[in-house]
């Protein structure tokens, strides 16, 4: 296919090294990708954690053409449309108990940062404005919002842009190498590591200043970092000996990743706001938002009835078609018993990576649910490129995985099967063993 690449400027993307060899898809079909080549191209991350059902489920499809047939658009400013309220239903019901409302946002970037200024409100409605502290986690991603970078700990992702907002603190990865390298699921050590929220990070700022501590339930984006038994049950039981906020952003861990339908309810914490995106809609039309918990969105319910509660929203919040596919998605995901088939998938998955610990450069390995990761040793003149160079050979052998820094990982989707599975990890060997 003859293409002009010059214009486009790809996101997190090396783009003179792609543009050089460009890696072109022209379509999808359930676990594949068919390359501009006709080559077969099995899809080993839901695309980018988010093709849950498998790519081009007619259900969805339809269902964005019957909306598109009846509305296109409707502003979500004092005006509605029926599926944006159907849909905040069904996920507010999938949801842990008392998180019963929902804030529609566009992306998961969006949808972090409007939890951030939902926090600010809450505690500004409760005549608390002081509280304007918000703790995050190193190695955290949260998307690329300005609130999304400062309260991440990625470094790459802030170092080209510095100090964002300020009065952010972070609490220590919970990765710790020789504890974890290998460690099957939920690692047994190092639930104590969120004893630094109490011992340090409070006493530092005073809880009276703190609005919200601010987690993924396992982190993705940096490479795979499951939190050790009991790590999040103390966080919860920290954030409320303090009447702290405590976030959940579950854009990739929500709608099914872990064999639930939340992290949440995997790991039985209920926090006070859940941010998603990605699996809702399948990808198929961008969605996001927020799960809010009553006591926040009922305190915020104040003043004049005229009058606006929040003044927060965008454009395309709750789209007739992100919100029709939403529906679809979730009918699927019903119907085809996605989520339990995902629990199903998981030990599978688990000990197809664990297979790679005997392969030269392998590190670490890391899996909870279905997802897999493996990481590499660092050239010592280039880190980074071993992982690129695997990816890349991945992909010439017809895997598509997710190369971060060293560590690639995979996340299929819920329709996979073990020879999908097994196709995915014995390409990897295969990569890592030639790229040497």
């Amino acid at each position: 296919m003859e293409l002009d690449l010059n214009a486009y400027w790809m996101p997190f993307t090396p783009n003179r090294h792609f543009k050089s060899a460009p890696r072109i898809v022209v379509s999808a079909k359930d676990m594949f990708f068919t390359g501009d080549d006709g080559r077969e191209i099995l899809d080993g991350m839901s695309g980018l954690w988010c093709v849950s059902a498998g790519h081009r489920r007619q259900p969805i499809v339809d269902a964005v053409k019957a909306q598109l047939d009846r509305l296109d658009y409707a502003p979500a400013f004092q005006i509605g449309h029926p599926s944006a309220f159907m849909a905040a239903e069904r996920i507010a019901a999938l949801a842990p108990a008392g998180l019963d409302h929902v804030f529609f946002t566009c992306s998961g970037s969006e949808a972090f940062d409007s939890a951030l200024r939902i926090a600010l409100g809450y505690w500004r409605a409760r005549r608390q404005g002081n509280r304007t502290v918000l703790i995050g986690r190193e190695r955290a991603y949260h998307g690329v919002g300005f609130g999304g970078i400062s309260v991440g700990g990625i470094p790459a992702n802030r170092k080209a842009f510095g100090s964002l907002l300020p009065r952010v603190d972070h609490l220590r990865s919970t990765y710790v190498a020789d504890q974890h390298a290998f460690a099957r699921g939920e690692p047994e050590w190092g639930a104590h590591l969120a004893d630094e929220l109490e011992e340090r990070i409070i006493p530092l700022h005073d809880p009276s200043n703190i609005a919200a501590v601010i987690v993924e339930p396992v982190m993705g984006s940096a490479g795979v970092f499951v939190p050790p038994k009991g790590y999040l049950q103390r966080l919860r039981a920290i954030c409320d000996r303090h009447g702290i906020l405590l976030i959940f952003d579950e854009v990739i861990t929500g709608f099914g990743r872990l064999g639930k339908t939340f992290a949440a309810d995997y790991f039985g914490v209920v926090p006070d706001m859940i941010t998603f995106a990605k699996s809702v809609t399948n990808a198929v039309v961008p969605l996001g938002g927020v799960l809010v918990a009553n006591a926040i969105h009922d305190t915020m319910m104040q003043g004049p009835a005229h009058a606006i509660e929040l003044m927060h929203g965008y454009t395309y919040s709750g789209h007739p078609l992100a919100t029709a596919a939403a529906l679809a998605t979730l009918d699927l995901h019903r119907d085809e018993e996605l989520v339990a088939r995902a629990a199903r998938l998981a030990p599978y998955i688990e000990n197809a990576v664990h297979g790679l610990r005997d392969v030269p450069n392998v590190v670490s390995i890391r899996n909870l649910g279905v997802i897999g990761a493996v990481e590499l040793a660092p050239r010592p003149d280039a880190p980074g490129q071993r992982g690129y160079d695997v990816f890349v050979e991945c992909f010439n052998q017809g895997v598509l995985a997710r190369a971060t820094g060293d560590i690639l990982v995979f996340a299929p989707a819920f329709i996979a099967e073990h020879r999908h599975i097994d196709r995915m990890v014995d390409t990897l060997r295969a990569a890592i063993t030639k790229v040497g």
